[in-house]
């Protein structure tokens, strides 16, 4: 045997160990357009049968055994619809308050949406201060404009069909 016949080729470097990431891209691309294709035909109607809503009457009025302190927007303060000059607040906060039962010495603050926000921290430490066990504070709810019309009314869900 002549050695002429064999050529021997050594190693350039070390093993390669790092992982091809081509087909895993490939693999992923391919799920994302089955899915971005698929998910438009999943999307179906359900008939929902809601309540028909009722008039409810709107009482402006506090309740006696709730005690509700206002703050306008130009700094004026209430006492359930009764104006309060601000140096008075604690004094009468507190004669209320002390009519009231241990436990229920509960005021809420309603504050204007354009109030000082110092004013409000204001009336809360004054409420605290007159001796109120909780403060709450109340939100209204902004009802649509009286001229504008009423919304149509919805129509009746079908009734379910049954599937075999």
């Amino acid at each position: 045997m002549s050695r002429k016949n064999k050529r021997f080729i050594p190693a350039a470097g070390e093993p390669n160990s790092s992982i091809n990431i081509t087909p895993l891209v490939d693999v992923v691309l391919v799920l994302l357009i089955i899915f971005m294709v698929v998910t438009p035909l999943l999307e179906k109607d359900i008939s929902v049968r809601v309540p028909k809503t009722e008039q409810v009457e709107e009482k402006t009025e506090v309740p006696p055994d709730q005690l509700v302190v206002r703050i306008e927007q130009n700094g004026d303060l209430t006492i359930n619809n009764e104006k309060v000059p601000q140096a008075e607040l604690v004094d009468r906060l507190a004669a209320i308050l002390k009519k009231k039962a241990a436990n229920d010495k509960l005021v809420f603050i309603a504050a204007d949406d354009s109030a000082n926000y110092g004013a409000l921290v204001s009336v809360l430490d004054r409420a605290k201060q007159a001796g109120a066990e909780t403060i709450g504070m109340a939100t209204e709810v902004t009802s649509a404009t009286p001229d504008a019309p009423p919304a149509p009314p919805t129509p009746p869900a079908p009734p379910p069909t049954a599937t075999p």
